[in-house]
């Protein structure tokens, strides 16, 4: 008689399984690819109650369980303010999918949402930098993030038509305030949409947005004009004609030709073609 399995290891199961080409091998690919994960590393899995870093706490628990390599995981879940149902709704999704969280107060949000100008900005700030600190105090040296490939993509786009430069996210860096500690992106070459695909499957319901400021506004007109919705849309219309422009882009980001642009900045600097022109003569 077979084994009844458990609603988490079925869960489970999908992963390397059912979505293996769509999760399981691009995570691996990402941890080998960029080095992500060494010997002894103590990793703080970020968590924010989303799909995203759900998902992703999953992929580093299952490999945590079958790796040979030697490295610790807490799942790190920062509390800046939720309401009560998100707050329950993350509990309860860690206690479904068997993730053992960490929990920490702060208030992030009371002090954000006083703000005028750019809180959205200023929030972001401050939550990636309790995550340090929080990550450095329990003696990890590296901090997890749930950032796929459909948000390297979109990235990119934004920062090309809004901001006037090329740039994206990159795999992992080090942290400029916190010394020896490093943020990685494991999901890194995981596209968005095979993420829900994996949610619908498994019949998983996650918090959608947990900012005080979007609760007492339509989240729905706020999504619209935000200029992130506006680039997912612009996309997949371009799917339509070319449905491999995500792979395009993507893969762009990992071939810049930097000989044929008149300009670039690196740490900092900006460069000229003309600089290196006669070299080239």
């Amino acid at each position: 008689m077979a084994r009844q399995l458990t609603r988490c290891q079925m869960i489970e199961r999908s992963i390397n399984k059912k979505y293996r080409k769509e999760l399981w091998a691009p995570f691996m690919t990402a941890i080998v690819k960029y080095e992500l994960i060494s010997p002894g590393d103590k990793i703080a899995v970020c968590i924010s109650g989303g799909k995203d870093s759900m998902l992703m706490a999953k992929l580093m628990q299952e490999l945590h369980k079958h790796t040979r390599v030697p490295f610790d995981l807490i799942y790190l879940v920062m509390d800046p303010g939720y309401n009560p149902i998100n707050r329950k709704k993350i509990e309860s999704n860690a206690a479904l999918l068997e993730v053992p969280i960490q929990i920490f107060e702060t208030d992030i949000f009371d002090v954000a949402n006083k703000q005028t100008k750019s809180p959205c900005y200023l929030c972001a700030r401050m939550r990636r930098g309790h995550l340090y600190a929080k990550a450095k105090e329990l003696g990890c040296n590296k901090i997890a993030l749930g950032h796929h490939m459909s948000d390297v993509i979109e990235t990119v786009v934004m920062a090309m038509m809004n901001s006037s430069k090329l740039e994206t996210i990159v795999p992992k860096v080090h942290s400029l305030n916190f010394e020896g500690m490093e943020l990685i992106r494991p999901m890194y070459r995981i596209n968005e949409a095979d993420i829900i695909a994996w949610a619908r499957y498994n019949g998983l319901e996650f918090i959608q947005c947990a900012c005080r400021f979007t609760e007492t506004t339509s989240r729905d007109n706020a999504e619209t004009t935000s200029r992130r919705r506006e680039t997912k849309e612009l996309i997949r219309q371009l799917k339509k004609t070319n449905p491999e422009i995500e792979t395009s882009i993507f893969n762009a980001c990992h071939a810049v030709q930097l000989d044929t642009f008149p300009g670039y900045k690196t740490r900092g600097e900006l460069h000229s073609f003309t600089e290196n022109y006669e070299d080239f003569g």
